[in-house]
């Protein structure tokens, strides 16, 4: 059985994206210690991780704490009081906020309304594909949704076909200092499908031309997309061009970094428009006529088919496990009502640092971009508070396990390492709980950024510049020896 979580690992599977591959490299198994003195023993650990600090050689700064999860009490520090970019980090916060605001039984929920009766399977004035900014919708739920409708003997309207986009603020993407063709800044509207992203896949042909294809795939529906065109031009640079237009999207991409056959995902600006142009293509196949869409003038009428998100809880953790900037910015917006993301960036914050007494600065939700700021010693003081309040992430987190030497997570270990990280150009981060299955709990965070040399990555070469795969390999082992190391002396 297909379920909707497996659709959701399958879209982002193929993400080209470093929130995408955040986990730690290496957490070696913490050595065998002799037994010595408390004193002793805080100074040796405190000079084994400055050691590791230095070894890692990641430049920029790094701060971390580790805490024990029942007093807060500091067991080891380094600059803990730094604010510093958390990158996907700030996705716990938002996940705290979320849970706080709109509360754990709170659904999405797409809508189909009619503004008249439904005779001889034609509705009687207009048909309105309303959102309710679903960040999880995905092309099989809405085919299903009109397989439904059909059955049902829906054949048409006479009036208009519309789409309601605007529950929440239409912004064109989440960060303005990122490439433009990355699926993992996208657009945002109240109406979102597939992470707001379209499949552009192409093959080169006999004649030395390509065949280009763009689409919405789920895993059982496959609606080609007109909305967005995609153009192969014979050159080397820049790899993507953006044309953005009022009803259509155009894209042209550099031959030579096309190989014989591929895909990727790109995203889409228009994801209301998007959404419908899909919804009426499904449509078309099972029967139901509709016109052209266009945007609704509201949202009156009878409601005649729904689809619901997973429970917030559920659309939490899958947002925790890939990372999905889409669906942090999207329950960040629903929790504050914010009229953009820094409005409501702000307002995240005002609540955290009323809440839990600190002093953070969110610039959004999901931590894509280097404005946010939070000091290790604040993250983990929320995340003890949190749990301490009964309201804490430890179910929704992933368990990114202990490891050996070579990396390789050693199964069956009874540690588990229940964690967030994070990752921009030049950022990594890591928080969370270290949870022995008996002995102390740890709550943990660790930052590392090195912003100046982040800032002078021209945007255009943001996806993937020179020397970031090594930085980030270095900064994740490091978070993986100190985690290693602080299970073994203080858990």
């Amino acid at each position: 059985m297909i379920t909707r979580r497996a659709v959701l690992g399958g879209l982002l599977a193929g993400a080209s994206a470093p929130a995408f591959a955040e986990a730690i490299e290496r957490s070696p198994v913490p050595p065998p210690r002799p037994g010595k003195g408390k004193a002793a023993a805080a100074a040796g650990d405190a000079g084994r991780s400055a050691r590791l600090v230095e070894a890692a050689k990641l430049g920029g700064a790094t701060g971390f704490v580790v805490l024990d999860a029942a007093t807060g009490a500091v067991l080891e520090a380094r600059a803990a009081d730094v604010p510093m970019p958390p990158a996907s980090v700030a996705k716990a916060m938002t996940s705290l906020y979320a849970l706080d605001r709109l509360g754990g039984r709170f659904r999405f929920a797409t809508r189909v309304l009619a503004t008249g009766p439904i005779e001889a399977g034609m509705v009687q004035g207009d048909l309105i594909l309303a959102g309710g900014g679903d960040p999880t919708l995905q092309t099989d739920q809405l085919g299903d949704l009109v397989a439904r409708l059909a059955k049902s003997g829906l054949r048409g309207v006479t009036g208009r076909f519309s789409y309601w986009d605007a529950g929440l603020p239409g912004l064109p993407y989440v960060a303005a200092d990122q490439p433009v063709h990355v699926g993992y800044n996208p657009a945002i509207a109240g109406l979102n499908l597939n992470f707001n992203r379209v499949n552009f896949e192409w093959t080169r042909d006999s004649g030395g031309g390509w065949t280009v294809a763009v689409d919405a795939r789920g895993e059982r529906f496959l609606p080609a997309v007109d909305l967005v065109r995609v153009a192969v031009v014979d050159r080397k640079v820049p790899l993507f061009t953006y044309e953005p237009g009022a009803t259509r999207e155009g894209w042209t991409v550099a031959s030579a970094a096309l190989g014989k056959a591929g895909s990727r995902w790109l995203p889409v600006r228009h994801p209301g428009l998007y959404t419908a142009e899909v919804f009426r293509t499904l449509a078309r196949a099972q029967g139901i006529r509709l016109p052209g869409p266009d945007p609704a003038r509201g949202i009156a009428g009878s409601e005649i088919g729904r689809i619901d998100s997973d429970p917030l809880p559920d659309v939490l953790r899958d947002m925790l496990k890939f990372s999905t900037n889409l669906t942090a910015e999207v329950v960040g917006l629903s929790s504050s009502g914010g009229r953009d993301l820094a409005a409501s960036g702000r307002a995240m914050a005002v609540w955290a640092n009323e809440t839990f007494g600190i002093s953070a600065r969110f610039d959004n939700h999901s931590g894509l971009g280097g404005e946010t700021r939070i000091s290790p010693a604040d993250m983990a003081k929320v995340l003890v508070a949190a749990e301490g309040g009964g309201r804490g992430l430890k179910p929704l987190l992933r368990d990114f396990g202990m490891r050996d030497d070579t990396g390789r997570e050693i199964k069956g270990h009874p540690v588990k390492v229940l964690a967030k990280s994070g990752t921009l150009n030049f950022v990594s981060g890591l928080a969370g709980h270290i949870v022995p299955p008996d002995g102390r709990e740890l709550v943990f965070a660790i930052f590392s950024a090195d912003a100046a040399r982040r800032d002078r990555i021209a945007v255009a070469d943001r996806e993937e510049p020179p020397g970031v795969k090594d930085w980030t390999r270095r900064a994740r082992r490091l978070q993986g020896q100190l985690v290693s190391g602080w299970a073994g002396s203080f858990g």
